[in-house]
């Protein structure tokens, strides 16, 4: 079986089966595929930042806390909300603590699902803003959502699935009193007041992990998890002023970009094939393969595409083109000096890698810093570059160097005039 995945990559069938692998992945990239429950968006399903589409400006306030709340507890609301925000791939936000009226002020942009464009609904994608509580028999907090760093759903040693709860360090030594005292008894957990799980004790835990056991489903303890990371703010938020943001560019400028954008294409395409002829084909196909996988980086997700994310982009594929330009040219190279096809093909590549390889380097030590360190528009714009580097050199490297030994291969195609060459190859 290895033997023949081997020869099916290394043998004249080669570029064929890249081409058709990039047709289907460019297909699904702009169409998508639904396979049972599993759907695979197309970039029609992509979520587009404020600038294109729109989004919702929602006022968070505190409920009945009977104060103005600190600067540090709205700083802590403004983190929470964000790393919400982040965990679901909404680069193109904004959060904003309005300090003298003790709110926390967010923008972001619609799902990409939305058609109603309801405001007060798209709210409900950031989580409850209740307080969560672990509370004993006798109704004593035992625990707050401040308490509890993170929660992820898992798969149980018995089978089962299970909830579990990474403490900090100061609720390690409440909750391990709690624990030992109410050994048997039932902590409830509420959000505001409303119960949403009672799980008993079994153990007296006295590490930073917990587990709430007894759990049917993936679906429950993911909602259940949910809940529990959502509660994590100080006091209970309310929203009390929704509005519709209308976008900067709109849904008709993105599409004479995305016209402007096939355009370039073809006419790219266009010139690689003139003055490169089957190296020329090879990038073309090697294009195709990199839009299709910068396109499904950002549709499965559900990653925010921005105006700068789509510069990232165009970026990312100008720097696939400067890759072939460079390779086809060293191949011209090595024929021109008197080397043998294969000779200049494999000579071309090891030549030309050096120089694109550095220069992606550098781009993705970039990318990385702009993902680490910026947010919003910056991130978005990191992500898809980022993206684009390694596509470029999944395609414009391997899959190009795979497809040009296979069409060489093939005797009507190895004179040297198809390579770009002026002379007959040995």
């Amino acid at each position: 079986m290895k033997k023949s995945f081997l020869y099916l990559f290394n043998s004249k069938a080669t570029f064929f089966v890249v081409f058709v692998i990039s047709a289907l992945l460019l297909y699904v990239s702009i169409f998508g595929l639904k396979i049972g429950d599993y759907d695979i968006k197309g970039s029609s399903d992509m979520r587009f930042g404020i600038d294109i589409r729109g989004g919702v400006e929602a006022t968070y306030s505190p409920k009945d806390l009977g104060r103005t709340p600190t600067s540090e507890e709205l700083d802590s609301i403004k983190t929470i909300l964000e790393s919400r925000m982040d965990s679901a791939n909404i680069t193109d936000r904004e959060v904003q603590v309005d300090a003298t009226n003790g709110s926390v002020i967010v923008r972001f942009p619609w799902q990409s699902k939305e058609k109603n464009f309801d405001p007060e609904k798209a709210v409900s994608e950031l989580g409850e803003t209740a307080l969560l509580t672990f509370k004993d028999p006798e109704g004593n907090v035992v625990l707050q959502g401040s308490d509890v760093k993170r929660s992820y759903p898992q798969l149980g040693t018995d089978g089962g699935y299970v909830v579990v709860l990474q403490l900090t360090d100061e609720a390690i030594t409440k909750f391990s009193a709690a624990t030992g005292k109410l050994k048997g008894q039932k902590i409830s957990i509420y959000m505001d007041k409303t119960l949403i799980s009672a799980p008993t004790v079994q153990n007296q835990i006295t590490t930073s992990y917990a587990n709430i056991t007894n759990i049917s489903s993936l679906a429950e303890a993911t909602s259940l998890s949910n809940k529990i990371n959502s509660g994590a703010l100080p006091f209970s938020m309310v929203v009390n002023n929704c509005n519709i943001i209308s976008p900067t560019l709109g849904s008709s400028a993105l599409g004479v970009m995305v016209r402007a954008g096939i355009v370039a294409f073809i006419l790219v395409c266009l010139f690689m094939l003139i003055y490169y002829r089957l190296p020329g084909l090879v990038a073309c196909v090697a294009l195709m393969l990199q839009v299709a996988g910068q396109l499904l980086a950002l549709s499965v997700p559900q990653f925010t595409l921005t105006l700068p994310g789509i510069a990232g982009i165009i970026l990312s594929i100008g720097m696939g083109v400067d890759a072939n330009v460079i390779v086809s040219e060293r191949i011209r190279e090595e024929l021109n000096s008197g080397k043998t096809l294969r000779s200049s093909i494999d000579s071309g590549f090891h030549r030309a890698f050096s120089s694109v390889f550095d220069g992606n380097i550098t781009v993705i030590i970039v990318s990385l810093m702009l993902i680490i360190f910026g947010s919003g528009s910056l991130l978005s714009f990191g992500y898809t570059l980022l993206c684009g580097v390694i596509m470029n050199f999944v395609a414009g490297v391997t899959a190009s160097r795979l497809m040009i030994r296979s069409l060489s291969e093939y005797r009507p195609l190895q004179k040297p005039m198809y390579f770009g060459a002026r002379r007959l190859a040995n």
